[in-house]
């Protein structure tokens, strides 16, 4: 098998833009795609997400274009030799353009085999509890009545994107918790707190018997993640967004910064790192609690990755459910129980409505063995 050509799209299909803290623009989310043809009529797809202000990203895409050509004419299972080629050697290469050449040979990989790539992946189980995970809302009253609706729709946990403001975001734990005393909650407070405010949180969330407490200071603070799990019994999270290298995420374990650890394929630089970032995890005694935020087919790559390990307790709902669903012919929802089952087609396991997302589309790319177009 041998690939052929190559395809990028970068797609930006918004109807309403939103945000996850007070001081943060409304985002434009990109959803970079890339379709990999090899010659056997195989087709292998990847899509990563990117959140930025004032207009859709295009660097992940274009980091692309010089690994593009080097992918003509390579047999596509050779994953490992593939990666090793495109290893960066000057520069730092995003790790969201490694993640869709890993992402799509997986893909390309688990339609050879004729299996869903969980089961490649180790197959530990079928499906997964679901957490809806909110943007920020006006006010407490409105985060209230999207619960209501969530439970109707099976969700069994929910985590709060929040104004991240510390007294005003304990004002919603404390309401939701008053209110719905069954449920499982998290609060994501994307980076923003100090040490002070962040103890003072922890331990009222602690209190509140929430499920964990994520992204109080920014990832790299490893000694305030440490000083902070010394202080508060509540699993404190890094966002995963700021860990890209998988020797700094085995070592910020290793130092003991966390108990309970956080990140995504996308992230590390595809399913290949993803794993072996759930095996370390797993080693030191500890869940990582992948991401799975963004467009569905980023979110299915992690889905796959979670189902296919024991160490991760739930799968990230990104709402609203229509925005990142968009060219989507098959999409990832919860059951009547809370639960998200892998997909049973091969490979990703998802069909992509390739019209609507060039339709959508801002930018794009192509390769074959003419060179780039």
């Amino acid at each position: 098998m041998r690939i052929e050509r190559v395809e990028v799209l970068v797609v930006g299909p918004e109807s309403r833009r939103y945000t996850w803290s007070h001081d943060l623009p409304e985002q434009y989310q990109s959803n970079t795609l890339l379709r990999v043809f090899t010659d056997s009529g195989i087709e292998g797809v990847a899509g990563v997400w990117n959140a930025a202000a004032y207009d859709y990203d295009r660097y992940t895409a274009e980091s692309l274009r010089h690994m593009l050509p080097r992918l003509i004419g390579r047999d596509p299972l050779e994953r490992e030799a593939i990666r090793h080629d495109l290893r960066p050697r000057v520069f730092p290469t995003p790790p969201g353009a490694l993640a869709l050449i890993d992402i799509a040979l997986w893909d390309i990989a688990g339609k050879a085999a004729g299996q869903p790539l969980h089961r490649l992946l180790g197959g530990a189980r079928e499906r997964i509890p679901a957490y809806a995970s909110t943007s920020m809302l006006d006010d407490v009253a409105a985060y209230m009545r999207l619960i209501d609706d969530l439970l109707g729709q099976g969700f069994r946990a929910v985590k709060f994107h929040t104004w991240c403001l510390p007294e005003k975001d304990l004002e919603l734990a404390r309401e939701a918790r008053r209110c719905h005393p069954e449920v499982a909650f998290m609060l994501d407070a994307e980076n923003n707190y100090d040490r002070e405010g962040a103890l003072r949180v922890a331990q009222a969330l602690e209190a509140l018997d929430f499920v964990w407490f994520e992204a109080p200071l920014p990832d790299h603070d490893l000694d305030g993640y440490r000083w902070l799990g010394e202080r508060a019994g509540i699993p404190i999270l890094p966002s995963g967004n700021w860990i890209q290298d998988l020797s700094l995420f085995a070592k910020a374990i290793e130092l003991g910064a966390w108990k309970t650890t956080r990140s995504d394929v996308t992230i590390l630089g595809g399913i290949t790192p993803g794993q072996q970032a759930m095996a370390i995890a797993a080693t030191a005694g500890m869940n990582c609690e992948l991401m799975s935020w963004g467009y569905t087919l980023a979110s299915a790559a992690n889905l796959h990755v979670m189902l296919g390990a024991a160490n991760c307790s739930y799968y990230e709902q990104p709402l609203p459910f229509e925005t990142f669903e968009y060219g989507m012919l098959d999409v990832l929802r919860p059951d009547a129980d809370g639960y998200v089952h892998g997909p049973q087609a091969p490979g990703l396991g998802l069909r992509v409505d390739w019209e609507a997302m060039a339709s959508a589309s801002v930018h794009k790319l192509s390769c074959d063995e003419r060179g780039l177009g």
